[in-house]
């Protein structure tokens, strides 16, 4: 099971990453765009999600995701650490909620991490 120190190791690892506390939680943000945060006492992550994909995530695996009241306004989505698989799951959210941040620049110098998907 995937732990906090798994989510800093990994979203630290993408570029131009860097990890603030803001509203006494870590954050993770990339070229100063927040993409993750530690809440809950750090056994969950909030991560960017668009909200259709949100929503049907929710429906699908609400044991794994959910929204939290102040969030559900935005695009937005909580994970419970305790539900994912292991830390390949975990490098995949987060590697997904990285992409919708950061910006062209880094999409376009980092191909590895790939784009976000588009309609």
């Amino acid at each position: 099971m995937p732990d906090a120190e798994d989510v800093r190791t990994i979203a630290l690892s993408f570029p131009d990453t860097t990890e603030k506390t803001a509203w006494s939680m870590p954050t993770f943000r990339v070229a100063g765009k927040m993409f993750a945060t530690l809440p809950e006492e750090e056994t969950s992550i909030a991560v960017r999600c668009p909200k259709e994909e949100r929503d049907e995530l929710v429906l699908a695996e609400p044991e794994k995701f959910w929204i939290a009241d102040h969030e559900a306004a935005f695009a937005w989505v909580r994970v419970r650490l305790a539900a994912l698989e292991d830390t390949d799951e975990l490098r995949d959210i987060l590697a997904d909620s990285w992409r919708q941040a950061a910006p062209t620049r880094l999409l376009d110098s980092h191909p590895h991490l790939g784009r976000p998907a588009t309609d």
